[in-house]
């Protein structure tokens, strides 16, 4: 049985949420601002990588960096809500510029660890999370400005999943998508379907008008993109957990959907630099950095 979330929602803040849409990837990045502050966070950000030309940009991150300079913003959060697989971060790359904090669950370490081993990563791979500023457990507690957020475990995903309340505001990385998207797939190494329905449990016992901030969206039947929508909307209209569908049946379906689904496009490249906080690995001898594609091993 999933546990309740233990901390209090806030619903009286409202911070402002303005969203960055990634179409390469599907992939949402926030910067979430203190309503009573200029102090912001940016959740899950984006580095472009053009995978066939080796060769990464940073259109993305710049209109993040651009749009939090022209509004006069002090960011103080870069937050990972887990060890993405499709896509890589441009967190250090927006840390170096404007400051912040890079955060992400302290169970990072068992993904570090799991993929330390598949990319080979060596002795020099630090496998205790230490390339990112801050580890959150469950129920951790930190400030935007003046806004207190919380975050709450909830893997299935990966075992490093995070859900981040912020205000009224719940970002929950792909453990769910929109009512019509149903469900994030649990079939990475350390995925679980169980595991998975619980935590989405888990996050659906927050009050009812709780805003829920989606990492990704893939336009079910060709419909226009959307990123946004409530607790009480999940809980009644998901189409893999909504109306009280049991956690046996949700298990039997997403192990089934899982076992037909090919593996993301970017995983290797993403699994290789996002366990490092969105850093590269360290360049070779001749000065170029690689990263590897291990063959027969996912």
């Amino acid at each position: 049985m999933s546990k309740p979330f233990n901390f209090e929602v806030n619903l009286d803040c409202r911070p402002e949420v303005l969203a960055f849409f990634d179409e390469d990837t599907n992939t949402f990045s926030y910067v979430v601002r203190d309503p009573g502050s200029s102090a912001c966070a940016v959740v899950d950000s984006v580095m472009e990588i053009d995978y066939a030309a080796g060769r990464l940009s940073y259109e993305g991150a710049d209109k993040i960096i651009a749009y939090i300079q022209r509004e006069g913003l002090e960011l103080q959060w870069l937050i990972e809500t887990h060890v993405h697989a499709d896509h890589l971060s441009a967190a250090p790359y927006i840390q170096e510029q404007l400051g912040g904090l890079i955060g992400i669950g302290e169970h990072i370490v068992t993904v570090q660890e799991t993929f330390g081993k598949i990319f080979n990563a060596g002795t020099g791979f630090q496998r205790d999370g230490s390339q990112f500023d801050r580890l959150f457990a469950d129920g951790d507690s930190y400030f935007v400005g003046n806004m207190e957020c919380h975050a709450m475990h909830t893997p299935g995903h990966t075992p490093a999943c995070m859900t981040h309340v912020m205000g009224d505001a719940a970002f929950v990385g792909d453990t769910l998508f929109m009512p019509d998207g149903g469900t994030a797939r649990a079939d990475f190494p350390g995925g679980d379907a169980r595991t998975l329905y619980q935590s989405i449990k888990r996050v659906l016992s927050l009050p009812d008008s709780v805003r829920l901030l989606m990492c990704h969206d893939y336009m079910p039947d060709g419909r226009a993109v959307e990123f946004e929508t409530t607790v009480v909307a999940e809980r009644r209209e998901n189409i893999h957990v909504g109306g009280g569908i049991s956690e046996d049946n949700f298990v039997a379906m997403r192990e089934a959907r899982d076992a037909t689904l090919g593996m993301p496009r970017l995983i290797l490249p993403s699994l290789q630099v996002n366990m490092r906080a969105g850093h590269l690995p360290e360049g070779e001898d001749n000065g170029t950095v690689y990263l590897k594609l291990p063959l027969n091993v996912l």
